[in-house]
């Protein structure tokens, strides 16, 4: 770009940030130095062209022209465990510590689709988040909480759909209408079969009901995001930045394909995708991630799949600081790795953040720990300066070429899953990358390659391979008691007894008969539900007509 050039930019940049609220606040330095919103090249520079101005294409320095003076990211802590009782009691505490939304972790139990009172359940249930197992436990769990004024993310994808239905009911218990519902669910089955491992059915139902979700949100609750692509758990597994960047946007081009294939609009569909990545230790390449997402996102929709409204070019995500470094030995030292880390989320230009505890490779959080991750997101807001400035590393020429590095690292992966295709769809790469098992291959490659840096000592993690010596005491950690289990039996058992069964033997078949043709689910869902069926009877309907998958043994 050439001087007129950029500063025909600047003054589209300006225009927009003229006409976009901002935040009542001191935009200063701590000496009281005014700082401009925005900083760019005052010479001609070739880079301005993949470089751009806040609030426009391609977007690679945010998508507002305001960034953080606009508004701030929204402190949305991930928390769930025990029973719903116990789970709304944290809910309340973080809400009043100043969360702005909230966002929902759920046990193993619910997380494949199962009952508490299932045998395979005996010892999980409100271990790793909280037990949902019908819409009763989901009204008990927002009791007290306005569903409508909130924003609320539910980290699910197998019985991602029947848990998204329990929540509606719950909204419609409130009296609140769903069509006013703001929030993200999960939904992502791709990752399952890369990553996690937490799938129900073989990957067509699963499309089939992403799909249908898909359709339903576009025609009765705009405002809600059905989708949100996680990157997360693939990082977590092992990857490297550029392969939690490139699987993740590859299977966010899948689910744009699945919605164009039920004859969606791009344009109406699109803005409905978010996504959600980690924010790992390596500060730079973190930031650098976060841009190059949000530049290969918009010119793949605009290019390849054809969008044309500046929503569905925008790539939305939710960060969460890296689990995988936080460590058992010296656990304070968390605390830093975690502010670091959402440090980094916030300079790539986060739309929410959650903050790890220091705790959470030992146990669920402690209420101490969980209020220690909200104030360090608050002190990065309130006292750091960095919402002061838009994309304020850009035009350093470190984190521009780590983002052109990282963009052209996952074009190649892009190429790799495509040549993998039947059809030279990116869904039929996934698909066979899925069944041949290259996902797992590449992650394992990548994750045994770290762990072998680190027993070399080339990389190093303070307490663990370095710096080991410490006067740290060990942990009060939270224990979720046995009881809770208990309880939550001899609930889900008054509950079974007081329901009118035949309604809901009537509503299954119904869901079932659904599940045989090509109608779409969701209302049949929401009908069972409503009669309070129970996650574990829904799932388990439909994995009588749709069957088990298994993945392929790979070596």
């Amino acid at each position: 770009m050439d001087a007129q050039d950029i500063e025909a930019g600047r003054r589209r940049w300006q225009e927009r940030y003229d006409a976009a609220r901002k935040r009542d606040a001191d935009f200063t330095t701590l000496s009281g130095v005014q700082v401009d919103p925005v900083y760019g090249p005052a010479d001609p520079d070739p880079r301005m062209e993949r470089i751009g101005w806040p609030g426009e294409f391609p977007y690679t320095r945010g998508l507002y022209a305001t960034g953080f003076r606009g508004r701030a990211w929204t402190i949305r802590q991930f928390s769930g465990f025990g029973n719903a009782r116990q789970t709304n009691e944290r809910y309340k505490m973080l809400l009043g510590a100043g969360g702005g939304g909230l966002s929902v972790a759920f046990d193993m139990p619910t997380l494949m689709g199962r009952d508490s009172d299932d045998a395979r359940s005996l010892g999980e249930v409100g271990h790793c988040g909280v037990a949902i197992d019908s819409a009763a436990d989901m009204e008990v769990l927002f009791d007290g909480i306005p569903i409508g004024d909130i924003t609320t993310s539910m980290t699910i994808s197998g019985p991602a759909v029947p848990i998204f239905c329990m929540y509606l009911v719950a909204a419609e218990r409130q009296g609140v209408a769903p069509r006013g519902l703001d929030g993200t669910l999960q939904t992502d089955i791709f990752k399952e079969y890369i990553a996690q491992k937490e799938w129900l059915f073989p990957p067509e139902p699963h499309l089939r009901l992403i799909g249908d979700l898909m359709e339903y949100c576009a025609a009765e609750i705009p405002a809600y995001k059905p989708l949100s692509v996680s990157g997360y758990h693939i990082r977590e597994a092992g990857s490297t930045a550029a392969q939690e960047l490139a699987f993740t946007l590859a299977d966010g081009f899948g689910y744009a394909e699945l919605g164009l294939s039920r004859g969606l609009d791009i344009n109406t569909f699109a803005p409905g995708l978010s996504f959600f990545f980690d924010a790992h230790i390596d500060f730079f390449e973190e930031i650098a991630k976060f841009r190059a997402a949000r530049r290969i996102w918009a010119r793949w929709m605009r290019d390849v799949y054809g969008a044309t409204s500046e929503k569905a070019l925008w790539l939305k995500f939710h960060t969460q600081t890296a689990g995988v470094s936080l460590t058992a030995q010296q656990p304070d030292n968390n605390v830093v790795r975690t502010a670091i880390e959402a440090l980094a989320a916030v300079l790539g230009g986060t739309n929410s953040l959650h903050t790890n505890a220091l705790d959470e490779v030992l146990a669920l959080p402690s209420e101490k720990a969980a209020e220690i991750a909200v104030r360090t997101q608050q002190v990065i807001m309130e006292e750091t300066g960095v919402v002061n400035v838009v994309d304020p590393l850009g035009g350093s020429w470190y984190i521009e070429a780590l983002t052109d590095r990282l963009e052209a690292e996952a074009e190649k992966i892009f190429t790799q899953i495509k040549d993998m295709s039947p059809d030279g769809s990116m869904t039929g790469g996934i698909l066979r990358g899925i069944e041949d098992g290259w996902f797992m291959a590449e992650i394992a490659e990548a994750a045994f390659t770290y762990q072998r840096q680190l027993e070399k000592g080339e990389k190093k993690i303070v307490g663990v391979n370095c710096h080991t010596g410490t006067i740290e005491e060990p942990l009060e950690i939270l224990r979720v008691s046995h009881e809770v289990e208990r309880e939550q039996n001899q609930v889900l058992a008054g509950r079974r007894a007081a329901r009118d069964q035949a309604a809901v033997d009537t509503a299954l078949a119904r869901m079932t008969e659904t599940a045989r043709g090509d109608g779409n689910m969701i209302p049949a869902m929401l009908e069972a539900v409503r009669v309070e069926a129970t996650l574990g009877e829904i799932c388990g309907a439909l994995k009588d007509e749709w069957g088990d998958y298994s993945e392929p043994a790979r070596f």
